[in-house]
């Protein structure tokens, strides 16, 4: 009998010990930044490759189909163990608006990834929770459901090797694909 007792609380401690502080359920979207649209562009200049109508220039492969928007990132990064997207992505995150809004028959991808620390399911769901995030910022920018979808890949195709925490931070990410 001691014995089930014993085992219970030894089960229940490393159970304890597992848990996350962070919730997984709601998918925040904040504004940090100072100005109310967000992004001030007052002197400055556009990017290259962005054309008059401010939707970027994409680039054709010769199979003929785009690759996307040019001069623009395609990775949202987070901070360890959350999926708040951080204001310095708002820039990003417009520009692939803006071409997906100007390219309706084109689909992205939104491929969510963490680093090495954590178990395999709670990266997985961490994952998902980043590429969600970023879904929904996208959706708030007018882009809709129909050309986004969300998956995750955890810890299992880091962009970098290596446990030093610069190598960590480009691991935890959102890529955005098409």
């Amino acid at each position: 009998m001691t014995k089930k007792l014993l085992a219970s609380l030894l089960f229940v401690a490393l159970l304890a010990g597992c848990a996350s502080g962070v919730k997984l359920d709601d998918v925040p979207v904040e504004d940090k930044s100072a100005t109310s649209s967000g992004v001030s562009t007052q002197g400055i200049a556009e990017p290259q490759g962005v054309a008059q109508t401010g939707v970027a220039s994409v680039v054709v492969d010769k199979s003929g189909s785009g690759i996307g928007p040019v001069g623009v990132a395609h990775v949202v990064y987070f901070d360890y163990d959350s999926f708040v997207v951080r204001a310095e992505a708002r820039p990003v995150l417009e520009n692939h608006a803006r071409f997906l809004q100007a390219n309706k028959q084109r689909k992205a991808n939104l491929e969510g990834h963490t680093d090495e620390r954590g178990g395999r399911e709670y990266n997985l769901a961490l994952g998902q929770k980043r590429a969600e995030a970023v879904r929904q910022a996208l959706s708030l920018l007018g882009v809709p459901e129909s050309q986004m979808e969300a998956v995750s890949y955890g810890k299992e195709k880091p962009a970098v090797q290596g446990a030093a925490e610069a190598e960590l931070a480009k691991n935890r990410r959102v890529e955005i694909r098409y």
